[in-house]
């Protein structure tokens, strides 16, 4: 198992605190956005990590992740927890799934686990289990959650923030949308996803969106429709940190968490 981490965007939605560094280097509480995700990464037992940035501060990521050899301290890790740290460039604004396709070979022959670099999780280790037991197909990561915060508001008015999944009465998902203006359920996908090789078959046959893009929701729903999608649900905090309101309710979930202050 490869692990991907997606770092890139040009973190439109916190300017200005971007017009000189990369959205994912932000502080999250005491420590940079992008070791969240890669700390899930590195608890899961993932050992070779593929790191995709913006080209315009594709630097100062590599100048503070380096080979992973200097986080041993930082994150509470063993020596042996990485193996190699590499990086690719996306240096347009393709989507999620044209990111996931530059690792194609660093991957090689082996499956991938996937996560966006601004989504905070709690300090459950919801991802080993997952890992450890992946045979084939995807597996997706649901987090419920409540109206007042599933929604934003839009110059055409109200709909979702998130991709929601619909569910049987087993909550098997059925599909995704992207953002619905009227969600079936409150089941957000978030961002960390664990996919065969194939979907690196996938890729290139999908379509662009209406905004230009390769959707990751259209990756998952292929394999929603050739049933080899499973998915298991967050029970500790999740959010995203890509807007202003949402980078300071990270720091706020994870500073709780630790027990140093409640609001």
């Amino acid at each position: 198992m490869k692990g991907v981490l997606l770092a890139g965007g040009t973190g439109s939605r916190v300017m200005p605190l971007t017009a000189v560094t990369n959205k994912h280097l932000l502080p999250i509480f005491d420590k940079p956005m992008i070791y969240y995700p890669l700390h899930n990464l590195i608890r899961a037992g993932i050992k070779d990590i593929f790191v995709v940035t913006g080209g315009e501060h594709f630097d100062s990521v590599g100048r503070l992740l380096g080979s992973g050899k200097l986080l041993e301290d930082v994150l509470g890790i063993a020596s042996d927890s990485i193996n190699s740290i590499a990086y690719g460039v996306q240096d347009r604004a393709g989507g999620i799934a044209e990111a996931l396709g530059l690792a194609r070979e660093f991957v090689g022959d082996d499956n991938v686990t996937v996560m966006l670099g601004d989504n905070i999780y709690g300090q459950e280790d919801f991802l080993s289990r997952a890992v450890k037991n992946f045979a084939y197909g995807a597996h997706l990561f649901l987090k419920e959650v409540p109206d007042e915060n599933l929604y934003e508001e839009t110059d055409k008015g109200r709909r979702a923030k998130y991709g929601i999944a619909e569910l049987d009465k087993l909550e098997h998902v059925l599909g995704i949308e992207e953002k619905p203006v009227n969600p079936k359920t409150n089941f957000a996908v978030t961002g960390a996803y664990i996919y065969d090789n194939d979907v690196f078959n996938v890729i290139p046959n999908l379509k662009r969106s209406a905004r230009g893009e390769l959707e990751i929701t259209d990756v998952n729903n292929h394999y929603i429709e050739i049933a080899e999608a499973g998915s298991s649900v967050v029970t500790d905090f999740w959010t995203d940190a890509g807007s202003i309101e949402t980078l300071h309710r990270a720091g706020v979930l994870v500073a709780e968490k630790r027990g140093y202050f409640n609001f």
